[in-house]
């Protein structure tokens, strides 16, 4: 049972608890503030910690995401006993241990040692998705829960433009200068100083970004945040239909292998869309921003979802319309070059904006008392933003597909299944469901 005190809201409500929302918002401010920060971290370390290849440079992408997929079952069964409201307190306690390890990373130049951090931070934000999303699912209507998934969007993108801008312009000032210096640099101890002066730029943010997480930790612990009941199965539901295990749900697991392409797709417009432009020969002075334009036309999308789910529209047609467009986006941008691909690639956020919001709901819609285990089941699909950005570095070198064959390659099998999923994959063992 929960160890927490705040009061417990039922498994359906016919209102939303605005407090609530609020209260989760500045949640999803603060851990979209650090998990979009590697779209700036992704340059910043190929260059301070010299690695060779953009597929190395990948893998804090991969440090970050796989955290997901290891931890979201154990750290599932740790909400059973702090419930949802400690549990998010504690993911935010991780998240600061994940960032103070940042400090002897720039110290030593160690990408070890960074990928260590990044593997912590992605722990306890697998612990926050694992409580906040169904949290937020079900705190309301189900049929309304993309509409809240979206609000909590624009805190969360909103909060990453605001951390890229911030760190690309401290880490990465003057960054096309100091990188020809290092390039040209003989004197290894000169050439040691630069990079050493480069890696020191991150001290002071992750220090403050540490603070921050504690502050809000604290806050999260003593708010009258409520909590909410997933485990009291409807007693009205006939035994004999009642399921004995989460794998008996067919619309959770297909929801499974959705997420982890959709995340998978979201990391490649938003992280990996820096590497896309210097593929093409772009400066870092331009790339390092380019992420923030993918944000932007997220924060679009959320902003479409709340005005018309589910007055206008249903979840799901938001969610077909979203992949429809994202295999028009993914096809132009393939079809064309320099500026006018990146913008496509931004405009992939246009379409990736709805795809969590609808997704999530739709998956764990009827799960009951297998919410929790069923949404650690989601959050492991995260892991799609480690492997598919992984992918695209390995076959974007020019001795197999090249960049721009290579990121189609990536992203249209993604958005295909989405669809798949938006129109056949959310129904699947629905007849049955519909009794309980």
């Amino acid at each position: 049972m929960p160890t927490a005190t705040a009061n417990v809201l039922p498994l359906k409500k016919d209102t939303t608890n605005y407090t609530a929302v609020f209260i989760i918002g500045v949640l999803f401010f603060v851990f979209g503030f650090v998990t979009w920060l590697n779209g700036a971290l992704i340059p910043f370390l190929k260059l301070a910690c010299e690695l060779q290849t953009d597929t190395q440079a990948f893998f804090v992408t991969t440090a970050f995401y796989m955290a997901y997929f290891f931890l979201a079952i154990p750290l599932s069964k740790i909400l059973k006993f702090t419930g949802f409201k400690n549990g998010m307190a504690l993911g935010l306690f991780i998240m600061a241990i994940g960032s103070v390890i940042f400090i002897p990373a720039a110290n030593a130049r160690s990408f070890p040692l960074f990928l260590t951090g990044l593997f912590i931070q992605g722990a306890g934000l697998a612990l926050l998705q694992t409580a906040s999303n169904p949290y937020m699912s079900l705190l309301g209507p189900i049929e309304s829960a993309a509409k809240r998934i979206s609000i909590m969007g624009i805190f969360n993108k909103g909060a990453g433009m605001i951390g890229l801008l911030m760190l690309s312009t401290v880490a990465l000032k003057n960054a096309s200068e100091l990188e020809e210096q290092i390039v040209k640099a003989t004197d290894p101890v000169q050439r040691g100083l630069l990079l050493d002066q480069l890696a020191s730029r991150v001290v002071t943010p992750y220090i403050i970004i540490a603070v921050v997480l504690v502050i809000v930790a604290l806050f999260i612990r003593i708010s009258s945040l409520p909590e909410v009941n997933t485990d009291e199965e409807d007693a009205s539901m006939p035994a004999e239909t009642r399921k004995t295990s989460v794998f008996q749900y067919p619309h959770l697991l297909l929801g499974v292998l959705c997420i982890f392409l959709y995340v998978g797709a979201e990391v490649m417009a938003g992280d990996a869309i820096g590497m896309y432009g210097r593929s093409m020969g772009m400066s870092l002075d331009e790339t390092k921003y380019f992420t923030i334009f993918t944000l932007s036309a997220m924060l679009v999308g959320y902003i479409i979802g709340i005005v018309t789910i589910p007055k206008v529209i249903s979840q799901q047609t938001g969610l077909k319309i979203s992949a429809i467009s994202g295999i028009i986006f993914t096809a132009c941008t393939f079809m064309t070059h320099g500026y006018t691909a990146i913008t496509f690639i931004a405009l992939l956020g246009l379409s990736n904006s709805l795809m969590w919001p609808a997704i999530f709901p739709l998956a764990i819609s009827g799960l009951g008392r297998f919410t929790k285990i069923g949404a650690a089941l989601l959050v492991m699909g995260i892991a799609g933003g480690a492997l598919i950005p992984l992918l695209y570095g390995e076959l974007k070198k020019e001795h197999l597909l090249g960049n721009s064959t290579a990121f189609f390659v990536c992203m249209l099998p993604c958005y295909l299944y989405i669809l798949y999923y938006s129109a056949y994959g959310y129904r699947a063992g629905k007849k049955n469901l519909a009794k309980e």
